[in-house]
């Protein structure tokens, strides 16, 4: 007769045999699981010390052809713009970026007239109506603004004047800079710092183009439409006369850089000269170059992003 006993000891041994089942079974896919894990560990190491070593390859090119467009750089500018004339506009552009230009241009025979720097609140949509409405009230009498209703357009129709040499246009281009007198263009910048749309410093004299020189790709909700108003700003600069150079540094490119935007933009694209890699030795020297291109009657997109279809530099 089985008893109460051997039924509790019968289920008890089921139990205990599918536990040791369990565990010598699970032993067995931990130790498989465990394999696979260090296997594809390794692997994942090996490719991080590959990419590790390209990064490194990388750096070091870039290095080399950086102290390379620095020894040659002065070169292969001289001459380029004997006598003439650059005004210098800067929104958030790097300290290193400004004077490594600025030493190419004289090394190239130019002169900086002087610089305008823009503060961030000229892309800030919150004070776009501002902006618009300041425009209308300092524009000198016998001046015009041109008929877009974005800030940028209408930013650099009011200082086309103060910052072009009347007459100096590009061959074929009718200039649409209206002399503006050192009374007016003092009433200009001084107006604008007041608002705080320009950085305070003394009035640039008229160049025969403008170079303008910003930083990367801008962040924030905003970023975009803030590039936008510097690419326009700097279309608007170009029509104004001897022509326009737009450079900015790595990411500049992107849709939230300036750069970026005026390559996007047909109208602009056609008339502006625009460099994404400012911050190398070779973008240097291609930002110098694209102002000779420029009062040459001449465009082209330059850099390393793959919108820079012109390559890395204009012709000599």
């Amino acid at each position: 007769m089985i008893s109460m006993r051997y039924h509790a000891i019968s289920i008890a041994a089921v139990f205990l045999a599918l536990a040791v089942g369990v565990v010598l079974g699970s032993a067995g896919v931990s130790d498989r699981l465990l394999s696979a894990v260090s296997t594809q560990a390794d692997d994942l190491e090996g490719q991080v010390q590959t990419l590790r070593a390209e990064r490194d390859d990388l750096a070091a090119a870039q290095r080399a052809s950086d102290e390379f467009a620095q020894r040659v750089g002065p070169a292969a500018v001289r001459g380029q713009l004997q006598d003439r004339t650059v005004t210098l506009v800067t929104s958030g552009a790097d300290a290193a970026d400004r004077e490594a230009v600025l030493q190419l241009l004289a090394q190239a025979g130019a002169t900086a007239t002087g610089e305008v720097a823009l503060t961030p609140a000229v892309g800030d949509p919150a004070r776009a109506d501002q902006l618009r409405e300041l425009t209308s009230q300092l524009l000198p009498t016998g001046a015009q603004l041109p008929a877009a209703s974005d800030t940028g357009s209408l930013l650099g129709g009011l200082l086309g004047g103060v910052l072009l040499t009347p007459g100096g246009e590009q061959p074929g281009q009718q200039t649409t800079t209206a002399p503006i007198n050192t009374e007016q263009a003092d009433a200009v910048l001084a107006g604008l710092a007041a608002a705080g749309f320009v950085g305070p410093g003394p009035r640039p004299q008229p160049g025969d183009a403008v170079l303008v020189l910003t930083g990367g790709a801008l962040e924030g909700i905003d970023g975009g439409d803030a590039a936008a108003v510097l690419a326009r700003f700097a279309g608007q600069l170009d029509r104004a006369g001897g022509g326009a150079v737009l450079a900015g540094r790595a990411g500049s490119a992107e849709a939230t850089g300036a750069v970026g935007v005026a390559r996007a933009e047909p109208d602009i694209v056609e008339r502006v000269s625009t460099v994404d890699d400012v911050h190398t030795g070779a973008g240097r020297v291609s930002a110098v170059l694209a102002v000779r291109e420029q009062l040459d009657g001449r465009a082209g997109r330059y850099g390393t992003a793959s919108s820079a279809s012109d390559g890395s530099a204009p012709a000599a």
